[in-house]
């Protein structure tokens, strides 16, 4: 190794390699170019693993790739099917849901025809009312709007609170308020302007006289006939109801729509009876004054056209618990039967005049008692209507003075499955064809069915029972010539268009001859001029009527209370004026005081009579014929001396 000085412009050291070591570098240069066979293997082996994880690398890759197309490929196709869904078969769904969300539907009732009387005077009629509903679904603060709405109708913290928990129930729709409330009500409602409460217009049903109620019957709250007239005409009086439809915004205000659905509602027609108004509440004044003085359990009345049949009056009254009178317990006089007691033996009488068994003068021993089928499970003691020993009496007699073994001698004078066919055809056991809702058929047995003295007491009054439709009709074929004329109470309907659709006439069919009609009416006559019923005489024309005083058979089957007293049903029938008959009337007292004397047919139910015809004559301008000379004074000598 040399060393070169230097020193300005002198020139650096160098190192200077010997040629052995420069040898011995280039071995060991080459020595590390020539790996060994282990070297090899190792390199290899770690090439590889090194090419397996970036295959493998590489195949992760490409797998999620393909994961990821296939679950964005399912994705779209869910997304398609359901779109498609959406737009066809789960679309009427869905738009249903958006109807209801936004549509309020609500029933546009029909109005209920009126009920009218003969001369076109309204008996029955809608009122307007307006019902007040909310919508919880849109109510904003629910216990807000409860007090709001509860101040004005002056309800009760507790009331208030149930209101409160309804209008915060959301699944609900609609909700009552107020139904059927007056304007006034209804109008202050409207005047808080809440949210989610509106109103709509609804009638409900008066009378123009509460004495109408029994006949003319009830409404539910919906407008639907329950009873009376109101639920036998229900279909005709009810119409058809309507439907209103309207979208709404998020505030309950209306929008306008493109499709209207909405529908007009039909209203029912009018049902034109034969009652006559006035007539009829002077009737039902009359029945509850009666009643009042005997404290009597009830009354009732009717008035019926003697030749075709209409119902003018039909007066119900009956004690409330509370001893008041009112027409709200329902139509007794269609609906309740009862034995007919003495006014049957018309029946009997007129049946034997007609089939010439005997005639008024036929003469008739008559005993103050009598026992009927001695030595027969069926014995029977029966006792004249007043005492006596044994009287001769004529037919005449018997009838004015109502003799019950008279008519049994008088009705034994023809079989007695003929008078049993006989108050058949006066109407007894079938109902009327008023068909009124409840009417009784009331009880006529089987001529078959009948044992020991039922066959007998048939003769007066009892072992059958009728309604006062059916007993009033029957008497009337006395009026009418001997001609049954059923009763009836509807005149005509009027129709949408306003025509005026009559009724048909009222069937008729004959019982008697027009000959016995007339002697009838003559022996009726002189049962108000000189019998039982003076006191349903009336001033200046003739009248003529029977009287019936029944007892009313007990839970017991007895007559006879277990106190030992006894109820009675006391009645008239009639008709005026005498010679030709215009009017037929019933009166029946039912239960009056059994201590007072005006207990009978002829003291409870006669003058009730005498006042009801006062009011036609005044009413329909009623006038006696010119030879109606009115009540002879003399009583003629063949009825012997007053009872």
């Amino acid at each position: 190794m040399s060393v070169v000085a230097g020193g300005r412009g002198g020139r650096v050291p160098t190192t200077r390699v010997q040629p052995r070591q420069k040898a011995r570098n280039q071995e060991s240069k080459q020595a590390r170019r020539r790996p060994n066979a282990a070297d090899v293997v190792r390199d290899r082996a770690r090439n590889s693993v090194t090419d397996f994880y970036a295959n493998l690398q590489g195949g992760k890759i490409r797998f999620r790739l393909v994961a990821m197309y296939v679950l964005v490929s399912l994705l779209l196709m869910t997304l398609l099917v359901r779109v498609s869904y959406l737009q066809t078969i789960g679309a009427g769904g869905y738009r249903d849901a958006s109807v209801s969300q936004r549509t309020r539907i609500s029933t546009a009732f029909a109005e209920r025809g009126s009920i009218l009387d003969r001369n076109g005077l309204e008996l029955a009629l809608p009122v307007p009312t307006r019902t007040v509903f909310a919508d919880p679904r849109i109510i904003v603060d629910p216990v807000a709007t409860a007090h709001a709405i509860a101040l004005v109708l002056g309800m009760s913290p507790e009331d208030e609170l149930v209101l409160a928990s309804k209008l915060q129930n959301t699944a609900s729709s609609f909700l009552y308020i107020a139904r059927q409330a007056t304007t006034e009500v209804a109008a202050a409602l409207a005047a808080l302007n809440l949210a989610g409460i509106s109103s709509y217009s609804e009638e409900s049903r008066t009378l123009t006289s509460d004495g109408l109620r029994a006949l003319v019957g009830r409404t539910d709250i919906d407008g639907i006939g329950i009873s009376g007239l109101e639920g036998q005409f229900d279909e005709l009086l009810g119409g058809t109801d309507g439907r209103t439809v309207r979208e709404v915004n998020s505030k309950g205000q209306s929008i306008p729509i493109g499709d209207d659905s909405s529908q007009v509602a039909v209203p029912g027609q009018d049902l034109v009876t034969t009652i006559d108004r006035n007539i009829q509440f002077q009737v039902d004044a009359i029945v509850t004054q009666q009643i009042t003085r005997l404290n009597a359990r009830g009354g009732a009345a009717i008035v019926m056209d003697s030749t075709t049949g209409e119902i003018y009056a039909m007066s119900t009254i009956r004690k409330n618990a509370d001893g008041t009178y009112t027409a709200d317990s329902g139509n007794f006089a269609a609906v309740d039967a009862y034995e007919p007691g003495s006014v049957a033996k018309v029946f009997s009488v007129s049946a034997a005049l007609n089939e010439a068994t005997v005639e008024t003068n036929s003469v008739f021993q008559v005993p103050g008692k009598q026992v009927f089928n001695e030595g027969t499970k069926w014995v029977h003691s029966i006792t004249d209507a007043y005492p006596h020993g044994l009287e001769e009496m004529t037919v005449r007699k018997i009838l004015v003075d109502s003799s019950n073994l008279g008519t049994v001698q008088i009705a034994q004078t023809m079989p007695a499955e003929t008078l049993h066919k006989y108050l058949k055809e006066y109407g007894f056991g079938t109902k009327t064809d008023v068909d009124y809702p409840g009417e009784s058929k009331g009880l006529l047995k089987s001529f078959n069915e009948l044992r020991g003295t039922e066959k007998i007491t048939t003769a007066y009054g009892y072992g059958y029972s009728s309604s006062a439709l059916q007993l009033i009709a029957g008497v009337n074929v006395v009026a009418n010539n001997g001609v049954y004329v059923a009763p009836r109470l509807v005149n005509s309907v009027i129709d949408l268009n306003g025509i005026n659709q009559p009724s048909a006439p009222s069937a008729t069919h004959t019982v008697i001859k027009p000959e016995v009609a007339a002697t009838m009416r003559s022996l009726m006559s002189d049962v108000v001029c000189f019998g039982t019923a003076s006191l349903a005489k009336v001033p200046g024309i003739t009248v003529a009527g029977k009287t019936g005083t029944g007892y009313k058979r007990q839970d017991n089957g007895t007559y006879v209370k277990d106190d030992g007293s006894r109820a009675y049903f006391a009645s008239f029938v009639g008709f005026l004026p005498a010679e030709n008959p215009r009017f037929t009337v019933l009166v029946s007292i039912d239960e009056p005081d059994p201590a007072s004397r005006d207990r009978f047919g002829g003291t409870a139910a006669a003058p009730v009579f005498a006042n009801i015809a006062q009011v036609l004559i005044n009413e329909l301008d009623i006038r006696p014929a010119a030879t109606d000379m009115g009540c002879p004074k003399q009583r003629p000598v063949e009825l012997g001396p007053a009872h």
